[in-house]
């Protein structure tokens, strides 16, 4: 393994709960069953996980360049919370002068409530869970919702002070039209958002649609939709940069595109992961905490680690762990960052590639860039099963 290189890092931070579990929704979330969210011991765990991570993880000084608040529902908790949270960050590991700080919000009223406060907290971008505008499609997607409240809580989220919002939309849901699909993505484009993360529904195990599954548009209904909507959000000046990511010129994601070009990251709260280069050890770290909130808040009372999951990357696994952020990229990416972000020479992977140039899934390495085709974004799963 060649010297590493030091790469940007980030900060992400899970808020767990929900009010109401959504039906195609795996990740580590859980409803609160209308009782009072722990928010002071919560915030006090994360706290103490963050000064964990700020005195293990390799830091090597290096300033925070974005911190993304996700769950769960982030905006359940207060303004003054999150405020607790951003101050505790920037005195243990300091911020970059440009650092972006999302939250993740749902357009309920309580919510949008809160958002000034968020905005006064530190809070510079905002991401907001539409994912339509469509009454009957909000309710089968277990919503709580309409879509009066949507285009309500991105009014607000202006007049709070965002000039910087994310739409997170989808399309391929049950018994949708391709009609109402591109409508939804006109009705989005409208409120003139600098980001939209608009991807089609999957279904993933361990949710209520993957044991009770709905009727979904067929696959020609699905390439119907993508084609047309991708065609409408160029037309309305957004750069695909991303599989599901399309942003105004200046306006991607800083903490996503981090990910997908293999940085690093701080993950706290429950269940959060997390990755550091150990440049002294010349290893990757993946990490991983306790999952379960109510695990994640008695280890702070026991002194225990918050830790699940505390280990090196092997060489081997290096190459797809890249390649699967990388290549999502429109893109791609310099092909030096290969290896400043691996270790690894670029030359171990020119057999596999060559295979997968000669099936038109990506672009020589003599470009200069890792990147797939327009054919390979398709088959992303074929490419990185190469590797």
């Amino acid at each position: 393994m060649n010297s590493l290189h030091l790469p940007p890092l980030s900060l992400y931070v899970h808020i767990p709960w929900c009010v109401r579990k959504c039906p195609y929704c795996d990740f580590n979330s859980h409803t609160n069953d209308g009782e009072a969210l722990p928010e002071n011991d919560y915030v006090e765990a994360l706290l103490e996980d963050l000064t964990a991570e700020a005195s293990e993880a390799q830091l090597q000084g290096r300033p925070l360049v974005s911190i993304f608040f996700g769950g769960g529902t982030p905006s359940l908790f207060s303004a003054a919370a999150i405020a607790r949270i951003l101050d505790g960050a920037e005195q243990r590991i300091g911020f970059a002068a440009d650092i972006e700080i999302t939250l993740e919000a749902n357009p309920g009223t309580a919510e949008q409530q809160k958002f000034r406060g968020f905005r006064a907290a530190g809070v510079n971008r905002l991401s907001i869970g539409i994912q339509s505008f469509h009454h009957a499609h909000l309710e089968r997607l277990g919503r709580i919702h309409n879509g009066s409240e949507a285009l309500a809580a991105i009014g607000i989220a202006r007049q709070a002070g965002f000039d910087n919002i994310n739409l997170d939309l989808m399309h391929g849901l049950p018994q949708q039209t391709p009609e109402q699909a591109i409508a939804d993505l006109q009705q989005a484009i409208d409120q003139q958002p600098e980001h939209l993360s608009w991807y089609q529904l999957t279904i993933e195990p361990n949710t209520a649609f993957h044991s009770q599954p709905p009727l979904l548009p067929v696959e020609t209904t699905l390439e119907r939709i993508q084609a047309q909507g991708h065609q409408l959000l160029k037309s309305a000046g957004f750069e695909a940069y991303e599989i599901s990511a399309y942003a105004r010129p200046q306006r991607q994601s800083q903490h996503n595109s981090n990910y997908w070009q293999f940085g690093d990251y701080l993950g706290i709260g429950a269940g959060a992961h997390g990755k550091i280069t150990a440049v002294s050890e010349q290893k990757i770290i993946r990490t991983q905490k306790t999952r379960q909130p109510g695990d994640y808040l008695s280890r702070r009372i026991k002194g225990q680690s918050y830790l699940a999951k505390h280990a090196p990357l092997e060489s081997a696994e290096l190459p797809q762990e890249f390649l699967m952020n990388a290549l999502r990229l429109q893109q791609g990416v310099p092909s030096a960052l290969f290896n400043q972000r691996t270790g690894i020479a670029l030359n171990t992977l020119e057999s596999h590639w060559q295979v997968l140039e000669t099936k038109g899934l990506v672009e020589p390495l003599a470009s200069g860039r890792l990147r797939c085709t327009a054919l390979g974004r398709r088959f992303l799963d074929s490419i990185l099963a190469e590797f």
